[in-house]
């Protein structure tokens, strides 16, 4: 099954190359990037087949069931914007060309250092080396990564000064999961990619990952009344335990007591339901909140005021947005 499925990858991957993307690199005089060009169309594919599965299938569940009716377009277009950026590889060529160097030369400190790489699918020889298991494996791994990181990105209010764009959208829909600031993404990729080349995984396997990844974490962020139940919500994770996660004052802050005195304008970080694809870490560590509710969405500082009765500003725009994690990552904003 996996081997027709990257052939049909395979493909439909030569066949856009070949028609668009190989006489573009050709007319723009950059022949010598051929073959990073037939890597980034499979970026390119992948992305194309995540927004059609959007668009055919998250859409309509939308529709069908929504937790809030859609008040704000404005929002959810600059959404949008970020879901094309990412998807259709825009932000992974400005990574190829301004950070893959400083990638290699990380990896090769690391080997230096005697850190090779660990293949994981090698580890019970005829069982782990079967495709599927070794995908399964490194799924794993890697997500066990994406919750790490994702509490690093509550944990440390640096962190959280440019990861809190991303909570900062009252409308969340399928087009949600991409609202990041473009340095809290490096930092994940980075991550990410040097964790994928330590422990084997390969180029195909990746872009597998990422996809699946990606496309489960848009659903997961869709404006959309879905639990699995009370069994399935353990297995993996769900609109409604994702909600529970971008949830005001419950996902990503400790409750402060009632205190007759204005809030305070630097919270105190924790929160719950940190995983990304699987709920077994938030279980493992004890974050984890199944308790069933669809509540509204954002930062406590966008409608409570601080004592100086004024509401924290994220932006309305691209721009602005990435301007105003910047300051506050200086600790202007």
């Amino acid at each position: 099954m996996l081997d027709h499925l990257a052939d049909a990858f395979g493909w439909l991957q030569q066949t856009l190359f070949e028609a668009v993307v190989q006489p573009l690199v050709y007319a723009a005089g950059l022949g010598g990037w051929t073959e990073d060009a037939f890597d980034a169309t499979g970026w390119l594919l992948v992305g194309l087949l995540q927004i059609a599965v959007m668009l055919a299938v998250f859409a309509p569940l939308q529709r069908w069931r929504p937790v809030e009716p859609v008040h704000d377009r404005q929002a959810i277009r600059t959404d949008i914007l970020y879901t094309l950026i990412h998807r259709l590889g825009l932000f992974r060529l400005v990574l190829f060309f301004g950070v893959d160097p400083l990638f290699d030369d990380v990896l090769g400190a690391l080997r230096g250092a005697g850190w090779g790489t660990l293949h994981l699918d090698q580890l019970w020889p005829g069982v782990t080396d079967i495709a599927w298991v070794s995908l399964l494996i490194y799924l794993v791994v890697l997500d066990f990564v994406e919750y790490l990181i994702h509490r690093g990105q509550h944990r440390w209010q640096w962190w959280w000064s440019l990861h809190a764009l991303h909570h900062s959208q009252r409308q969340m829909t399928m087009w949600s999961d991409n609202r990041n600031h473009l340095l809290d993404d490096l930092l994940h990729d980075a991550i990410i990619v040097v964790v994928a080349q330590l422990i084997g995984v390969a180029p195909g396997q990746f872009i597998a990952v990422v996809a699946f990844t990606q496309l489960s974490e848009s659903l997961q962020h869709a404006n959309l009344r879905l639990s699995f139940g009370r069994w399935g919500e353990r297995l993996w994770i769900s609109p409604a335990f994702h909600r529970t996660h971008h949830a005001i004052g419950i996902g990503h802050e400790r409750p402060e007591p009632l205190t007759a005195q204005p809030p305070s304008t630097t919270r105190a970080l924790g929160g719950c339901n940190f995983g990304v694809l699987l709920p077994w870490w938030d279980m493992l560590f004890r974050s984890a909140d199944f308790s069933s509710r669809y509540p509204d969405t954002g930062i406590r500082d966008q409608v409570e005021p601080d004592a100086h009765g004024r509401l924290r500003d994220y932006g309305r725009g691209f721009w602005a947005q990435q301007w105003l994690g910047l300051c506050r990552l200086a600790g202007r904003g």
